[in-house]
């Protein structure tokens, strides 16, 4: 339990201070888009109101897979091998299902050893906040190009590249997350309410995050810089959230704005940009993530959500009590229950 604060501190819902919700000092480059994306990813746990003891970190390996250790230092965390962190994830969330599970990856570790992965994680819409940190180059190897590199785009040393990118929005998409959305760790207000829906919801929510590497891929030629992306973004909307112990009876302009109410009563408002737009029609989604594409610029905001899809847990019929809080009684069949099993394949 909380103990109280001091008269005048700054406290949620929970009674807990912006203070419970950081981690230690950040090792990264000073400006990396990464460090943004954690700040935000701190405010918005914090606002939810959300107990940090609650959550389990995930990463891989590489720049991103670092930024678990710069939030919520209380919550549990796994570091795991470069691009395994799915199959951690899945077995965590099969163990103890009330557990609030956030994954961060790279574009490296998420497109390349870890596709696989990637691939199966979204096809079971296991309930995890996976955050990809998409700088379009592997920073801690010294820059050379990822797969989700423009094509054209250039290195600091004019190497261009050759191959065309991985989309990982569109492929979230086509193969069964409940919640896909991208956005840019310089745009702070919408990432933050991307950030609160996808924690509220139940299912994959995977956002990428175009986090430009200051080092090493923010220069003139390449397309995941700071000065690109704000001049090609393309935001669907303008993105709001409304949790659910908050006044939900928002007003809206019908025609304009598009209410998603989440499997908790929390409610995502999202505004159109495009009258034509409509984030739960999937052919929608991926045909405004391949126009942009071929524009040369990046759809932002939540691209698709589908809130009431079945998640991986729920599949399963897993029990509602953690599997590690259960006695044997309710874990190992008696021999009466064996034989049965055993009869069954005479």
């Amino acid at each position: 339990m909380s103990t109280p604060a001091a008269p005048g501190k700054k406290v949620n819902r929970i009674n807990l201070e912006p203070a419970a919700y950081r981690g230690g000092k950040t090792t990264l480059c000073a400006g990396c888009g990464h460090n943004a994306i954690t700040e935000r990813i701190i405010d918005a746990f914090f606002e939810l109101g959300v107990d940090p003891t609650q959550v389990i970190k995930l990463s891989g390996i590489g720049c991103s897979s670092k930024a678990p250790a710069y939030f919520l230092s209380q919550a549990h965390g796994f570091n795991s091998v470069h691009g395994r962190m799915p199959s951690v994830a899945t077995g965590a969330m099969i163990a103890n299902r009330k557990m609030i599970a956030v994954g961060i990856s790279g574009d490296g570790d998420t497109g390349a050893i870890g596709i696989g992965q990637f691939v199966h994680l979204m096809r079971r819409n296991l309930p995890i906040v996976y955050i990809i940190e998409d700088n379009g180059c592997y920073g801690l190897t010294k820059g050379q190009f990822s797969p989700t590199a423009d094509l054209g785009s250039t290195l600091k040393t004019g190497v261009v590249n050759d191959l065309p990118p991985i989309d990982t929005c569109a492929l979230a998409i086509e193969l069964g997350a409940s919640l896909v959305a991208r956005s840019f760790s310089g745009d702070p207000k919408q990432l933050k309410a991307i950030l609160k829906a996808a924690i509220s919801h139940r299912g994959t929510s995977m956002i990428d995050v175009i986090s430009p590497c200051v080092t090493f891929n923010d220069h003139e030629g390449s397309t995941k810089s700071y000065s690109y992306v704000k001049d090609h973004d393309e935001p669907l909307g303008d993105v709001s959230f409304v949790p659910f112990f908050e006044d939900i009876n928002v007003e809206y302009d019908p025609g304009t704005t598009i209410p998603v109410t989440l499997h908790n009563g929390s409610r995502i408002l999202l505004k159109k940009l495009s009258e034509d737009y409509a984030p739960t029609d999937k052919i929608s989604a991926l045909r405004v993530l391949h126009e942009t594409m071929a524009r040369g610029e990046y759809a932002t905001g939540v691209l698709y959500i589908e809130p009431d899809k079945q998640d991986f847990i729920e599949l399963l019929g897993v029990v509602d009590e953690p599997l590690a809080f259960l006695p044997d009684s309710k874990t190992r069949p008696g021999k009466a229950a064996l034989d049965e099993i055993m009869e069954s394949f005479r």
